[in-house]
């Protein structure tokens, strides 16, 4: 099959990121009440990540960066106080079988749990979708763009007042939705490692 270069859909995926980016940023000076007066958030992160099926033989590392919003501050309608919107965007590559590009950019909702009395720790659960290129098709697999569902926990640390670190599990899906009539999936297992650099 022929190898399509990365190149124009890693423009429209970052591209689209910070379109998004800059229209959520527009939307805070019309928020109103909405808002829990929440300061959006910045971080990064780097993820490894592992098939599961349809065989366990595809390994992958990437670096994603994010903004975390105030939910009702985006989407101009009330929310829990604990619930939050998140953009992101990842490049990376597999490391096994060989090494393929991997790009990404998903949204989400992300909640907080409640804090179980640890001031230092902050759990959440969080759940999206978006879009991922990836430069190789296993076998059935009709394209090399396709939807990204995603969920997972994770949890924040506050190392000091000035550094938090945050720790996330997720499953990992890749498919097209049945856009294209061969459609094998892709599932896998991520664990990122990220820091914030903006706080509330």
């Amino acid at each position: 099959m022929k190898n399509h270069g990365p190149s124009g859909c890693l423009r429209a995926l970052v591209s689209l990121y910070f379109l998004l980016s800059a229209l959520f940023c527009c939307v805070q000076g019309w928020a109103g009440d909405i808002s829990h007066g929440e300061a959006d958030r910045y971080g990064m992160g780097v993820t490894v990540g592992n098939s599961y099926t349809p065989q366990n033989d595809i390994s992958f590392m990437a670096l994603s960066g994010f903004t975390l919003f105030d939910y009702g501050k985006v989407w101009r309608r009330k929310a829990p106080e604990a619930l939050r919107f998140k953009l992101e965007a990842g490049l990376g590559s597999t490391t096994r079988p060989e090494k393929k590009l991997i790009t990404s950019a998903n949204m989400f909702a992300l909640y907080y749990i409640r804090n179980f009395g640890l001031g230092s720790f902050r759990p959440y659960v969080e759940g999206g979708i978006g879009a991922i290129y990836t430069d190789f098709q296993v076998d059935g697999q009709g394209s090399r763009v396709n939807f990204n569902p995603q969920i997972g926990v994770g949890a924040e640390f506050n190392v000091d007042p000035d550094t938090t670190l945050f720790l996330a599990l997720r499953l990992h899906h890749i498919s097209n939705g049945g856009l294209n009539k061969d459609n094998t999936g892709i599932n896998s297992v991520t664990l990122t490692l990220g820091r914030f650099f903006g706080m509330d």
